[in-house]
C-alpha cells in the first residue's frame, strides 16, 4: 500500500468522496449524503458508512448521475489525476450522462426568447393563432 491508501482497506464515505474529488468540502459531500444523493448497492448511506475497493456508488450532482466503482481507498486529497485513478465510471453510466446530455441540449431549443418578436415573427404568431383558432 501506498501512503496514501488507509491502512485498513476502508475509509469513510463522506471523506473518500472528498478525496476523489467529487465535493470540494467534507461538509458539502456530508451534505450530499445526508440529503440522499449518495446511494451503495442500490442503498441511501450514511456518512459513516465505510467504503471498501469494489464498492458501487451512485453519485447524483446536479443534473448528472453518475454510478461509479471504487477502485482504491484513501482519506487525503492530492491532486485530480490521482483523484481518478480511485474509481472506475460504468460504461452504462457514462452512455446515460451522454444521452441527458444531449436530451437537456435538445430541449434548451425549446426555451422561450429572450427579447420580443419583432414586426414580422408577430405577423407569422399571428397567423398560426388564426390558423388553430377554434372560433
Amino acid at each position: 500500500m501506498t501512503d496514501t491508501e488507509n491502512k485498513a482497506g476502508k475509509v469513510r464515505v463522506d471523506k473518500w468522496l472528498w478525496a476523489a474529488r467529487f465535493f470540494k468540502t467534507r461538509s458539502l459531500a456530508k451534505t450530499a449524503i445526508e440529503g440522499g444523493k449518495v446511494q451503495m448497492d442500490g442503498q441511501r448511506v450514511k456518512v459513516s458508512r465505510e467504503v471498501a475497493p469494489g464498492d458501487v456508488l451512485r453519485v447524483r450532482q446536479g443534473w448528472d448521475e453518475q454510478e461509479i466503482v471504487v477502485s482504491a481507498v484513501t482519506d487525503q486529497r492530492r491532486g485530480a489525476p490521482i483523484a481518478q485513478t480511485l474509481y472506475e465510471e460504468t460504461p452504462q453510466s457514462v452512455m446515460r450522462r451522454a444521452r441527458a446530455a444531449e436530451a437537456r441540449k435538445a430541449a434548451g431549443a425549446m426555451r422561450k426568447p429572450t427579447q420580443k418578436p419583432g414586426k414580422h415573427e408577430r405577423k407569422a404568431l399571428e397567423r398560426l393563432r388564426k390558423q388553430f383558432d377554434p372560433s
